[in-house]
């Protein structure tokens, strides 16, 4: 990170009392938003009120050690033609490096049953009739293939209409793809039970649901074939962590005049006579702006950051504050004081299924009762993946482990302070930490012995770090119902109030950077998307 970067958040900066652009939040959403902006001459400020910028691309750190808390692995990075590389590309400069996972990047483990997701669309798909050799589950596999293709073909047009003016959306929703809005309205559950009735086949295809956090029986199936395509190339991590996301995008920002305060939470976003005019600060300061783009999700902006007046023109605010929100988590952060290479760590996501088949049902029984077996329990090597790890913390290496978990376990202890949250809070951590622990212990024995700490967040963790109302990382849930509401887009009744993040989108890293892109879009009113490209080819023409 360079001084002028460092000292530019770290250190109180003088703030205008304008800006041609407000973000509220640092997340990945407002980053490429301003990114974009910056690159057009305005002068944005982020505000964040977590103390590390970034969003769920922030890293923390604790006892030596350091852990991404939202980004394990991104797809597309290598493959031509993708909008995530070229979106990348485009808010860091090409500064940002990805390291290839491997020809494995998700390990896939049912009832001790391993199933390997191999790079590459041959090699996946050849590995997988492999695993069911079947003329009839071969079928299912090119089918399921054939859908994921088709549904992404269609995303095009879907993300379009969130751009377009009302009365342009409705003249060209008869010519867009449909394909997109037929899926969007089944289950990922529904279109599985289509194509197959092997049930072991049908596990291993949904198996990634932990990435948009929503099962079988409630996702929509366009959010599954997202995320499956998105990863069917491969897996890759930034080099140096998921923090270098923010290092490599901030200075555009920066250099365009911008501001980036951390430890500045919003209060209220100033509306005036129906048109957002800036925000109010927590510590009483207004700072005003000629646009505000909120990137604090869906929830959290029109419920605590409009005063009475200005919802009034929110007329879908009931529906939209019903909104179903996703699930919270558990994420255990380990550090251990021998290298990646030393233990013989995977650069490979396990994704553990105790419970057999039934994603649904153990994700019920789990719910009920947390003393029950867990439906998921997935596990990263951070370590493994950064090939710069060692540089920074020679002789350590990291792990985390992630799984399910519902606020209301926790809500006793919400109006607690962190890290004195009390005895019975540390208790019930510890006994679901050391159940996480031996599911660990059980697919890298090698490891039981050399751990030097670990500490487990809950959603009132989330809560405290994020804001979330749930403790929830992927915002809005993504049932078939949530891609039918046509307000979950950029602009917003309010004149010169903009939303970004994954709810307008979807869930994770894509999700969050192509909110960005449509926000931009929205703003300026032109196809950033198509800039990109004119200079990508001017770049590799010069």
């Amino acid at each position: 990170m360079s001084n002028k970067l460092f000292q530019s958040y770290k250190q109180k900066p003088i703030i205008d009392e304008h800006y041609d652009v407000i973000c509220i939040g640092s997340g990945l959403g407002s980053l490429c938003t301003a990114s974009i902006l910056a690159r057009r001459g305005k002068r944005v400020l982020i505000c964040e009120k977590h103390t590390t910028p970034g969003g769920f691309t922030h890293v923390f750190t604790r006892n030596d050690y350091e852990w991404d808390v939202g980004l394990h692995y991104v797809g597309d990075m290598d493959r031509k033609g993708s909008l995530v590389r070229l979106a990348f590309e485009h808010v860091t400069d090409g500064n940002l490096k990805w390291a290839d996972m491997g020809e494995v990047y998700d390990k896939v483990i049912i009832e001790d049953r391993v199933y390997d997701y191999h790079k590459g669309l041959k090699a996946w798909k050849e590995n997988m009739k492999a695993y069911f050799p079947t003329e009839n589950d071969a079928r299912a596999i090119d089918k399921y293939v054939e859908l994921i293709f088709a549904v992404n073909k269609g995303a095009k047009d879907f993300y379009a209409k969130k751009v377009m003016p009302d009365f342009l959306r409705m003249l060209a929703s008869p010519f867009m793809n449909n394909d997109y809005s037929k899926y969007a309205h089944q289950t990922t559950k529904q279109v599985l039970d289509e194509i197959s009735d092997n049930d072991e086949l049908k596990a291993v295809l949904s198996a990634q649901f932990g990435d948009y956090g929503t099962p079988p029986s409630k996702s929509s199936f366009v959010i599954h074939a997202a995320v499956a395509l998105h990863y069917m190339n491969g897996g890759f991590y930034p080099v140096g962590g998921s923090e270098e996301i923010f290092n490599t995008i901030a200075p555009s920002i920066i250099n365009a005049g911008g501001t980036i305060l951390i430890g500045a939470a919003v209060k209220e976003i100033i509306v005036e006579n129906g048109v957002a005019k800036g925000v109010l600060m927590q510590d009483g300061k207004t700072i005003k702006s000629d646009i505000v783009v909120s990137g604090a999700g869906v929830h959290i902006t029109y419920k605590h950051l409009l005063s009475s007046e200005s919802k009034k023109k929110i007329k879908y605010l009931d529906d939209a504050l019903n909104l179903p929100s996703s699930y919270g988590h558990l994420s255990l952060y380990i550090g251990l004081k021998n290298t990646a290479d030393e233990l013989n760590l995977p650069k490979a996501n396990y994704w553990i299924y105790p419970n057999g088949t039934d994603h649904d049902k153990a994700l019920e029984n789990y719910l009920q009762d947390y003393n029950n077996e867990f439906p998921v329990v997935y596990i990263s090597f951070p370590a493994s993946k950064n090939p710069n790890f060692t540089d920074k913390y020679p002789g350590r290496s990291t792990i985390e482990i992630i799984t399910v978990a519902k606020y209301d376990w926790f809500k006793e202890w919400e109006n607690t302070r962190w890290k004195k949250r009390g005895e019975a809070y540390d208790v019930l951590k510890e006994k679901l930490a050391k159940r996480l622990l031996e599911h660990l212990y059980k697919y890298e024995p090698q490891i039981r012995g050399k751990i030097d700490t670990y500490e487990l967040s809950t959603p009132i963790t989330t809560k405290h770090f994020c804001n979330y109302l749930q403790g929830e990382i992927y915002g809005l849930d993504h049932q078939p119902s949530r891609f039918a509401k046509e307000y979950l887009k950029p602009q917003t009744p309010i004149k010169n109030l903009y939303l970004t993040g994954q709810d307008i989108v979807t869930v994770g890293i894509a999700g969050a950077l192509l909110s960005g892109i449509l926000t931009a879009s929205s703003i300026t009113k032109t196809n950033i998307i198509n800039e990109m490209i004119k200079q990508k080819i001017q770049n590799n023409n010069s």
